[in-house]
């Protein structure tokens, strides 16, 4: 049988509206900062897809900076702020804040907004935070997946990367106001009103634009929904196979297409593997250390030990998933967890 791949919250597939956008990009051969007329058509590329990212994300054109991904707009957002988070960051925020917010039944406890940043949608779990009127948001997993607008949510800036949403891989935006205190981390020419310079890669931010928009029109007719009764079938297969298993987040506000479950006995990257030998491609968490696997501070974050988060394994659909792989899915892990329990019994 052919491989099924159920690690979305890792990279999804290029959507087919980025690819086109990208192809006809690759014929603008101006620099968007030339003053010819090659150049000129590249700017208007360039800020074409600007309003298009703008408009899907509730912003004005002049709120977004275009960076190399959620990582970069992390370190342009939080470098030298002194903001405060909890433990459910992802590495590249986490990089830049203090960890001391605490999390109580899987929600971030938020006492000063405005010194404060929590993100959209946790990577790993899929627990969906509120994050009104706080200082930065991380919209990396959430956009396009929940409802998000950058001018009625009152955040102070948002981040986000194009690879989850079927974008492609290596750019992404700081969407932020104007005005705003920004200091460039790259400088030099002046690009991007001034906050990071470079020249702009367009073929990449045509793709990102096209995706972005793709993926706002898909959450608006409720493609996602029958994704979450998907998720909700993997996790009653799963269950009825092994009773023990602990399912993180299944209370909370979730992302619908997101399972993170908990297998006692069972080390994660041991599933991981296994899985991958069968034929799935899942994780043991985020995909934030080129290769390696290591352990995250989200679980025990969440209040679990190290040695029960140490058994946790993440499935993540997309829109493609279809009810035959996920029970696929859940049989071939059933039938891996009963030898796994049938050795440590013997």
């Amino acid at each position: 049988m052919s491989r099924v791949y159920l690690d979305h919250n890792a990279t999804t597939p290029v959507r087919a509206e980025a690819c086109a956008a990208m192809i006809a990009a690759m014929d603008i051969v101006g620099n968007p900062s030339s003053v010819h007329a090659e150049g000129r058509a590249a700017k208007r590329l360039l800020e074409g897809c600007r309003a298009d990212l703008a408009e899907a994300l509730g912003a004005a054109s002049a709120d977004i900076v275009f960076t190399s991904g959620a990582t970069e707009a992390a370190a342009l957002a939080l470098a030298g702020k002194g903001y405060l988070a909890s433990g459910l960051e992802h590495s590249a925020v986490a990089a830049w804040v203090d960890p001391v917010l605490p999390v109580v039944d899987g929600v971030v406890q938020v006492a000063e907004p405005v010194r404060s940043v929590v993100q959209l949608a946790n990577s790993e779990t899929g627990i969906v935070q509120p994050v009104d009127g706080v200082a930065v948001t991380d919209i990396t997993q959430g956009f396009g997946r929940v409802p998000f607008a950058f001018d009625w949510s009152g955040v102070g800036a948002a981040i986000m990367s194009a690879h989850k949403f079927g974008g492609p891989k290596g750019v992404g935006a700081l969407i932020v106001p104007q005005g705003a205190d920004v200091t460039a981390q790259i400088k030099g020419g002046g690009q991007e009103m001034g906050r990071r310079s470079g020249t702009e890669n367009l073929i990449l931010i045509a793709g990102f634009a096209a995706a972005a928009k793709a993926a706002q029109a898909d959450l608006a007719a409720g493609r996602w929904d029958p994704i979450a009764k998907l998720r909700n079938i993997l996790e009653k297969a799963i269950e009825d196979a092994a009773p023990g298993t602990i399912f993180v987040g299944q209370g909370c506000n979730r992302l619908p297409n997101t399972s993170c479950f908990l297998s006692p006995g069972w080390k994660g990257e041991t599933q991981v593997m296994a899985m991958d030998l069968a034929g799935f491609a899942v994780s043991a968490g985020s995909a934030c250390s080129s290769g390696k696997v290591r352990a995250s501070g989200v679980l025990p974050a969440l209040g679990f030990e190290s040695e029960i988060a140490s058994c946790s394994v993440r499935v993540s659909l997309g829109l493609e998933t279809t009810e035959d792989e996920i029970l696929r899915f859940a049989d071939a892990w059933a039938r891996k967890r009963q030898k796994i329990a049938a050795i440590a019994a013997a």
